[in-house]
């Protein structure tokens, strides 16, 4: 069994870090970008246009990770998007129980800063989830070739 996570090569691990990073930041994106969607144009509760927003970026960071982070060299499977889908909404529960607890504390902060916010703090448990509960099985090349 190989481990997802580079160990020897600092390059890698630069690589591995860098790929977590943009994954995430992708993720992010898709999240704020459908929030800031639902609520400005179509006037949805920011409360219920997030749980959308969740789900889509669910999707964004799973194909994400998967090439850019943990660099997975086999195809997709409803296993593996099982597992991650059960991190993920772990982690989303978590993410969205800080970011009412903002919005309701704070009432007239933004929405989008909520959400960096709480997704700020939620990105440990993700990637301690992803690193040991989905991951943990994909190879990786053992001198950071082409993904």
């Amino acid at each position: 069994m190989n481990s997802p996570v580079p160990s020897a090569d600092p390059r890698s691990l630069v690589h591995h870090g860098a790929g977590f990073v943009v994954s995430g930041l992708i993720a992010l994106a898709v999240d704020t970008g459908v929030l800031a969607g639902l609520t400005r144009l179509f006037a949805l509760s920011p409360l219920i246009a997030r749980l959308i927003a969740i789900s889509c970026a669910m999707v964004a960071g799973w194909l994400c990770h998967r090439r850019w982070t943990f660099a997975v060299e086999t195809r997709p499977t409803l296993a593996e998007f099982g597992r991650y889908a059960a991190v993920a909404w772990s982690v989303a529960a978590l993410n969205y129980a800080i970011y009412a607890a903002i919005l309701l504390a704070a009432p007239a902060i933004a929405p989008e800063l909520a959400v960096v916010f709480s997704s700020v703090i939620a990105m440990v448990a993700s990637y301690v989830g992803m690193r040991f509960g989905v991951f943990v099985n994909a190879s990786k090349p053992e001198h950071g070739g082409e993904h």
